[in-house]
C-alpha cells in the first residue's frame, strides 16, 4: 500500500495529512472536491482513500457511490474523515461501502492506526484470496478429467462426424447434431460461470462490510419470482404436471440482490428436475418464520449419497466424485454460499432413493 489520495476541501487538512503520511513513506496525491477526486482516483488507482463527507461540488456519499460503482475502484479501502458533529451518520457510510472513518480534530496516530488497519486488512484479503484460488485451482485439475473433458469430447466428436460425413447427411441429422453442440456448450459455459460465482462469493464472505453492504439489496415479490422459475424449468424438461406451488407469500421483499437470488432457486430447481424422473413430483412452498421467509423445495428423486451430502453442507473443496453427478455439488454449494453470505440459513435433507428436500431461510420485510 503506498499510493494514498485524500479528498477534503480544506487546503489546512489537505497540507497536513499530505506532509503526515509523505514522512511515512507514502505517495500522496490531493483533490479540493469529489469531482475532482474522481477523476484522480480513475488516474491514479490509489491504494487507500481519505475522504471529507461534506464538500463542494460533489459530496462524500456521492463520491463514495461513484468509488464503489466502478469495477476498477470497488475494492480500495476507503476512510471518511468526518467532523464530531457528524459521528451519527458514519452508519450510512459504512452501509454505502465505507471500511472505516475518522473523527476531526484527529491525531498523527489515529491517522496512522486507521491506515495500518486497512493495509493489514487488505493483506489478509489477499492471502485468503490467492488460498481461494488455489483451491478452486485444485478444483478444476478434478473437474477437467470429467466434466470439462466430457463435453468438450462431445463437441469436438459432433463437429468432426459433421465434416466427415456432411455430404451423407440429412437436414434432421444436422439439426440433432447441432442441438447436442449447442447442449454441450452450455454445459461448459454454466461449469465456467459457476467456478467464477464461487470464487467472487469466497472473497466477499472474507470482508464483513461488504457483507454488511448486501444487505442493503432487496428483492421484491420473491415468490414470484420463483414461480417464473419453475415454470420455465418445468417446461425445458417437459414435466410441468410435476410442479407443485403451494403457501407462496406475496407482498413483501428480501434482503439480496435479484440476480443472487435467481442463481440459488436456479441451481436448487435444476437439481430438482434434473435428478427425478417424470411422475416425481417437485413441491415449493414458503412459510414466515420470525423476521425471517423460509422457502422449501423438495423433489422425490434419486436422492444425494450421504458422503456427498456431506461434501456440500460441509463446503469442503470440491472433489472429483461431485462432478461426476454433473455438477449436483457445485450448483448447491454456491446457493448455500449466497444464502449464508447473506445471513441466512441453509439446510438439505435427502436419503438416496426418497429423494432431496432444500430448506433455505433469508431475512424479509413487507410492502
Amino acid at each position: 500500500m503506498r499510493k494514498i489520495l485524500v479528498v477534503d476541501d480544506s487546503e489546512y487538512i489537505l497540507e497536513s495529512i499530505s506532509v503526515l503520511l509523505s514522512l511515512e513513506g507514502y505517495e500522496v496525491y490531493t483533490a479540493n472536491n469529489g469531482e475532482e477526486g474522481l477523476q484522480k482516483a480513475f488516474e491514479i488507482l490509489p491504494d487507500l482513500i481519505l475522504c471529507d463527507i461534506q464538500m463542494p461540488r460533489m459530496g462524500g456519499y456521492s463520491f463514495l457511490e461513484q468509488i464503489r460503482a466502478n469495477p476498477k475502484t470497488e475494492s480500495i479501502p476507503f476512510i471518511f474523515l468526518t467532523a464530531f458533529g457528524e459521528k451519527h451518520n458514519m452508519r450510512e457510510g459504512m452501509i454505502r461501502g465505507a471500511d472505516d472513518y475518522i473523527t476531526k480534530p484527529f491525531s498523527h496516530d489515529e491517522i496512522i492506526q486507521a491506515i495500518n488497519i486497512q493495509k493489514k486488512k487488505t493483506e489478509t484479503l489477499q492471502k485468503h484470496l490467492k488460498e481461494k484460488v488455489e483451491t478452486v485451482g485444485k478444483a478444476v485439475s478434478f473437474a477437467l478429467p470429467h466434466e470439462f473433458r466430457t463435453a468438450l469430447n462431445e463437441v469436438i466428436g459432433s463437429a468432426k462426424f459433421i465434416l466427415s460425413s456432411y455430404d451423407l447427411l440429412q437436414k434432421e441429422d444436422i439439426l440433432e447434431i447441432a442441438n447436442d453442440i449447442v447442449r454441450s456448450s452450455n454445459r461448459l459455459l454454466r461449469i465456467t460461470e459457476n467456478f467464477l460465482i464461487y470464487t467472487k462469493i469466497e472473497a466477499l464472505a472474507n470482508i464483513p462490510e461488504r457483507r454488511e453492504q448486501l444487505r442493503s439489496h432487496f428483492t421484491d415479490e420473491p415468490n414470484a419470482i420463483i414461480q417464473d422459475i419453475a415454470l420455465l424449468k418445468a417446461e425445458n424438461y417437459k414435466r410441468k404436471e410435476d410442479l407443485v406451488l403451494d403457501n407462496l407469500h406475496y407482498n413483501l421483499s428480501i434482503e439480496i440482490s435479484t440476480d443472487s437470488f435467481y442463481k440459488i432457486i436456479d441451481e436448487i430447481l435444476d437439481n430438482a428436475f434434473k435428478f427425478s424422473q417424470p411422475g416425481n413430483k417437485v413441491r415449493i412452498s414458503s412459510v414466515l418464520d420470525g423476521n425471517m421467509i423460509k422457502f422449501t423445495i423438495s423433489d422425490e428423486g434419486r436422492g444425494i449419497d450421504v458422503n456427498k451430502l456431506k461434501s456440500i453442507t460441509t463446503l469442503t473443496q470440491y472433489e472429483r466424485e461431485i462432478y461426476e453427478q454433473q455438477g449436483i455439488g457445485m450448483g448447491l454449494v454456491i446457493a448455500k454460499r449466497l444464502v449464508e453470505i447473506h445471513d441466512g440459513k441453509f439446510e438439505i435433507q435427502s436419503e438416496v432413493g426418497k429423494g432431496t428436500t432444500i430448506e433455505f431461510w433469508l431475512h424479509y420485510r413487507l410492502n
